[in-house]
């Protein structure tokens, strides 16, 4: 899903490029809605075979996805309050709480280090990836022709030194590989110095008689429990 400027997300109202209908299954890495956030779009447009991903990422997407939902019916309120002021006609939200619901009955669960039959010439195995709870390297194994390749596809990927987090499984060989590359031009502090980083300018802020905010990343249930 598209987040951020209007005219970047205007993008999530966009057809598929193919048929959804056509998709004989679908590997998710994890449930953050940058993710996950179309496949009750793509549900709505015809994709109705298995979703195969971590029994932690089926269990967020969950409470997550009839989220997004709410989300989109409340933001598609608010634009049609403008657009009966300008006499122009409604448009439908994206997908509602209710079609975000309807599609989890689709999603598959499946644990670390067990290797999935898809088909008889496609098998996969999902693996920690440490960047959230649920998501996953995913190793995938084709035969076609008498050849067997492998390919391993990766969304976020975590760090090593996170502590409520095991760090990414190290996968040895590939004959194929397709990762996030959001972060590839820099390096990561380590934790120990974002600490160090972190204190400094708390301190500082408080020396100068300044107030220090502090936002914090989570994965809420319901936008109406957030006060």
């Amino acid at each position: 899903m598209w987040q951020g400027k209007a005219e970047i997300e205007e993008q999530n109202e966009e057809n598929f490029e193919y048929n959804p209908a056509e998709i004989d299954f679908m590997l998710l890495t994890h449930a953050h809605i940058d993710h996950s956030g179309r496949i009750p779009k793509l549900y709505k447009d015809g994709f109705k075979n298995k979703i195969y991903a971590h029994k932690a990422t089926c269990d967020l997407c969950a409470l997550m996805l009839p989220d997004s939902g709410h989300i989109q019916e409340m933001e598609s309120g608010w634009k049609n309050k403008k657009r009966k002021r300008k006499g122009q006609a409604e448009i439908p939200p994206l997908y509602t709480a209710e079609e975000a619901a309807r599609c989890l009955q689709i999603f598959e669960p499946v644990q670390y280090d067990e290797i999935i039959e898809i088909t008889k010439d496609i098998h996969v195995r999902f693996n920690d990836a440490g960047h959230m709870l649920g998501s996953s390297i995913i190793e995938i194994w084709t035969k076609e022709d008498g050849k067997e390749t492998k390919t391993v596809f990766t969304g976020d990927l975590g760090n090593n030194d996170i502590p409520l987090l095991d760090s990414p499984t190290m996968i040895e060989t590939a004959d194929y590989l397709v990762m996030e590359s959001t972060y590839g031009s820099r390096l990561h502090l380590r934790n120990d110095e974002k600490a160090e980083l972190f204190l400094n300018i708390v301190s500082e802020t408080l020396d100068n008689g300044g107030t220090v905010v502090i936002p914090s990343f989570a994965v809420r249930k319901n936008t109406r429990d957030l006060i």
